[in-house]
């Protein structure tokens, strides 16, 4: 059985695990499984113990017949985007979120994130990131502008190469009016190196890469862009239509 989707689904939950926010404390060991390219049973068991990202794996995998939730295609559909998004049928997708949120958030604002899966949302990492009204994690905070941009996952084009860091130029999150829309590129520094080990050490100018907690985590090839721009823009327009009415905490 391949693994390469346990490591990529590492390189996704690497950042926000070594910040604290989400997941076991188990950093090193992944950093140790990043760093030599080796995937196993212990890694996906760390990775199972994500209360976030892995039900979503799990759902997306019965969804789509698939036996292995740390199927590459399963991980890639969560975190980027693919065509598996797309058998997901949206009275599944609207259990799934009722059972694992009830009793989470009021029944209001529960009320919101599901009335979003008719609308064509999909159990995409920037669905969750725009729709729920808190940041999900050891603790359950509030999002601001800031948080929210940092904690889904962007797209960014390399410029240029500096030690530890890529510089890129990358689409923020800003208000207009009362919605969160994609800002115009501006550049910025992003990791890609983390104690030695490069999450990316394939990417250099011209390429895009995946940016998650202000790290560089993947490589994207050009469907892959595809795929996370349509699936981004898809979920901010109805995660605004859904808070029109609220505001978001001022970052």
């Amino acid at each position: 059985m391949s693994r390469a989707g346990a490591l990529l689904a590492a390189r996704f939950a690497f950042m926000p695990n070594r910040l604290g926010y989400c997941g076991p404390e188990e950093n090193t060991a992944m950093l140790e499984h990043l760093a030599d390219g080796h995937s196993d049973r212990g890694l996906e068991q760390i990775l199972a113990r994500f209360a976030g990202a892995f039900p979503y794996y799990t759902f997306i995998a019965a969804a789509n017949g698939i036996a292995d939730p740390f199927d590459e295609r399963v991980i890639e559909a969560y975190w980027i985007g693919n065509a598996l998004l797309e058998r997901v049928e949206a009275a599944d997708l609207w259990r799934h979120l009722e059972e694992r949120f009830d009793k989470r958030f009021p029944a209001r604002l529960l009320r919101g994130v599901l009335g979003q899966v008719p609308a064509g949302a999909r159990p995409h990492h920037n669905f969750h990131v725009f729709s729920m009204p808190v940041r999900t994690g050891h603790a359950e905070q509030r999002h601001s502008l800031e948080t929210m941009d940092a904690c889904r996952v962007s797209w960014a084009r390399v410029v240029g190469e500096h030690g530890d860091a890529l510089l890129v130029e990358r689409r923020a999150l800003r208000f207009d009016g009362d919605d969160v829309v994609l800002g115009a590129p501006e550049p910025r520094s992003v990791l890609r190196r983390i104690d030695g080990t490069a999450l990316v050490p394939e990417a250099g100018p011209g390429d895009v890469v995946a940016v998650h907690w202000g790290c560089a985590c993947h490589r994207l090839h050009a469907r892959q862009v595809r795929d996370l721009v349509r699936y981004t823009r898809q979920h901010l327009a109805l995660a605004n239509a859904q808070r029109r009415g609220r505001m978001l905490v001022e970052a």
